[in-house]
């Protein structure tokens, strides 16, 4: 183990920590809300809520008090939030909530951030593994010959989902020869996995990120920064399971393991 290795990977474990512990990170978040094209009301929301072609709609007085960002008074009258999968998104505020309309699959919801929740309040950090560096192997990327492929897998709210996947990465640790299948985020590929240690010493499943592969499709596989997914952190995010054949049959002893609560 070099100190360098092992000090970015505390560094990565900081900043983890700090990220869905900011008053509005992963552990604020108190609701995912889904609309339909009649206006409802949200729990702990004024105002009425509804979805069109557009995105999310609100009708609400200016004593109401929401703002959408940018503006520079509450909504007084109809207001279009646009959704996170469009590149001109909105957001909006009540006092310390932060609201976020998203779109999954053609459905929009709208999300609630509350720097007060429960959640964020008892957060005690964090447990994972010691670093290792035999943990971090390499892998060869093989890409899908055919592009734009998913496979449907069960979500955390209990909905079958597709996941995007472009390729495999093969790879050879613990004397264990395996293959994954993995998606893209910009040039970064990703991947959700479950080992031998899942829903017993870590969470039901982990995420992974690898860095952009070369020409010949070399990357590195460092199980010491599998991390947990949002809904291991509040139980309104929708997450994806592993894909078939993202179960590995080995303890994968490395990475974040549980949320540690006060």
């Amino acid at each position: 183990m070099t100190a360098t290795a092992a000090e970015d990977w505390k560094h990565w474990s900081d900043q983890r920590a700090a990220s869905v512990s900011a008053p509005h990170g992963q552990l604020a978040l108190t609701g995912t809300h889904w609309l339909g094209p009649e206006p409802v009301e949200v729990p702990g929301l004024p105002g009425h809520w509804w979805a069109d072609a557009e995105g999310v709609r609100l009708r609400a007085t200016a004593a109401d008090g929401i703002t959408v960002d940018g503006a520079d008074a509450p909504v007084d009258g109809e207001a279009l939030l646009r959704p996170d999968t469009d590149p001109a998104a909105d957001t909006a505020t009540l006092g310390e909530l932060l609201l976020v309309p998203i779109e999954r699959e053609g459905e929009l919801a709208l999300r609630v951030f509350d720097p007060a929740s429960p959640g964020r309040v008892g957060f005690a950090g964090i447990s994972a593994y010691p670093y290792a560096p035999e943990w971090a192997v390499p892998a060869v990327y093989t890409p899908f010959e055919e592009e734009g492929q998913s496979v449907l897998v069960p979500n955390a709210d209990g909905k079958d989902r597709p996941l995007a996947v472009t390729g495999t990465i093969e790879f050879t640790v613990a004397g264990e020869h395996r293959t994954l299948t993995v998606g893209r985020s910009g040039q970064r590929l990703t991947g959700v996995i479950a080992d031998a240690t899942s829903g017993i010493d870590t969470y039901r499943f982990r995420f992974i990120t690898l860095p952009a592969p070369d020409g010949g499709g070399r990357t590195v596989l460092d199980f010491n920064r599998a991390y947990l997914p949002p809904c291991a952190f509040a139980d309104h995010f929708i997450c994806p399971f592993p894909p078939p054949g993202n179960r590995l049959d080995f303890a994968v002893e490395a990475g974040e393991k549980q949320v540690l609560s006060r």
